[in-house]
């Protein structure tokens, strides 16, 4: 039977759970070649971008130019939330996760045809902007949908946790990816890797997205939102009706998510110029370790998802940023010792904290809203924490090294970021076990 004609209202136990799981596997993958080319960009930012395309500022000065390009990704991320969660609400999970997918995938591969500094001046760099920005829009618009399309499968209210943390398991999937790719083509002679080779990995985004398309062709709309059209409670103007109604949710979400996103950014990112301008260790070497520590999380953000399904998703959550607040200080105690077995552990343990929140995460933020303001609520929650968080992080984190020659301001800025996500996870309210779904709760 065709696809568009069977109605997920009506199937029965079993059917529902091999639908569930093509959902869940379909967010996953989706997500995961989202985030790759994502992540690409994140990592090539601190190995080349400040060498082609700022060529004549001085080695952090180019650096904080190329990390400021690489904030507008996060800047243009609310505008997709704005843009797909409007969308996502209005037409459904499904379609939106397509238009995503082909957006991101595009403009990846576009940058890997972006001529340098040396062959159209500044206009690269301008180049590079735009379509970091495209970018931006696409992930902005991804992360609400494939929550969604597992979240809203489920029937169980005490799974959530664990089926929702499965699209954030595609975070490290894509950073692996992202990775393995520079790790493979970094191989190459150094000339030949600025010259040509970091872009490679930009262009097979374009394979990659014809993978995603044709799984993610193959799945049904969620029951939640087929409910919502069959009763006629599909939201007319849903981003206006979720910012009028759900105001202080859309905040907390957005500041719970600081201990989260900055100190990321800041152990995948930044960790990049840092460790190859002051504590002169390669590029390799870097990128082996955060490979490492990305494999470590394919095991702990569906773990710590399961456990706030059995602890609480608040409690998992603040145990989380209590621990990233600390471990700032350890991180960079290690990396500063200048050993290279202590530098590897540090970047390993890294993300375990930022997987203590990412796990309970999608459920935390996506439980917060009503069925039908779902996708614009979660979505806008999640991409504000962009500009204020992920974004910035690795140009503050720049900046405040330049200024104050210490990694020990870096890490007070994540203890900083830790309190503020204390402090506005503790005003959530925790749906844990709650029938936020009954009939779907779909008004």
């Amino acid at each position: 039977m065709s696809l568009s004609h069977v109605d997920p209202l009506s199937l029965p136990d079993g059917e529902h759970q091999l639908q569930l799981r093509r959902a869940v596997i379909a967010s996953t993958i989706g997500t995961a070649i989202e985030w790759y080319d994502f992540f690409l960009y994140s990592t090539v930012t601190g190995l080349v971008f400040a060498k082609l395309f700022f060529p004549h500022s001085d080695p952090w000065v180019g650096t904080l130019e190329a990390f400021a390009i690489y904030a507008v990704g996060f800047v243009a991320r609310p505008v997709g939330a704005a843009i797909f969660g409007h969308y996502g609400d209005r037409i459904g999970r499904k379609s939106t996760l397509i238009a995503t997918l082909l957006l991101m995938g595009l403009a990846t591969f576009a940058v890997a045809l972006v001529p340098t500094y040396s062959s159209i001046g500044i206009w690269g760099a301008v180049l590079l902007t735009v379509l970091r920005f495209i970018q931006g829009v696409g992930v902005g618009g991804e992360w609400g949908g494939s929550v969604l399309m597992s979240m809203e499968w489920a029937r169980n209210d005490h799974s959530r946790g664990f089926i929702a943390s499965w699209p954030q398991f595609g975070v490290p999937c894509g950073l692996f990816l992202a990775n393995l790719a520079v790790l493979a083509f970094s191989q190459m002679s150094g000339e030949q890797f600025l010259s040509w080779g970091w872009r490679v990995p930009f262009a097979l985004s374009l394979i990659l997205v014809g993978v995603g398309l044709y799984i993610r062709l193959g799945i049904l709309e969620t029951p939640v939102f087929s409910r919502l059209v069959a009763e006629r409670k599909v939201e007319r103007t849903p981003m206006l009706q979720v910012i009028k109604e759900h105001p202080k949710e859309i905040l907390l979400s957005a500041f719970a998510r600081m201990a989260e996103q900055a100190p990321f950014y800041i152990f995948t990112a930044f960790i990049f110029a840092y460790g190859v301008k002051t504590l002169n260790v390669s590029r390799d070497f870097l990128l082996t370790a955060v490979l490492c520590a990305s494999v470590l999380s394919f095991v702990s953000i569906p773990l710590f998802g399961h456990l706030s399904d059995r602890f609480g998703r608040k409690n998992m959550y603040m145990i989380g940023a209590a621990v990233t607040g600390v471990f700032g200080f350890i991180y960079f105690r290690m990396l500063d010792t200048g050993s290279e077995p202590v530098i590897f552990l540090a970047i390993i343990l890294s993300l375990i904290p930022h997987d203590m929140m990412y796990g309970p995460q999608a459920a935390l933020i996506a439980e917060s809203f009503t069925g039908r303001l779902r996708y614009s609520g979660a979505s806008l929650g999640y991409q504000l924490a962009s500009v204020i968080a992920g974004g910035p992080a690795p140009l503050i984190a720049a900046w405040l090294f330049g200024t104050f020659e210490s990694a020990t301001a870096i890490a007070a800025y994540i203890a900083l970021c830790a309190v503020i996500s204390l402090i506005a996870t503790a005003a959530m309210t925790d749906y844990t076990g709650k029938n936020i779904s009954g009939e779907y709760r779909v008004g």
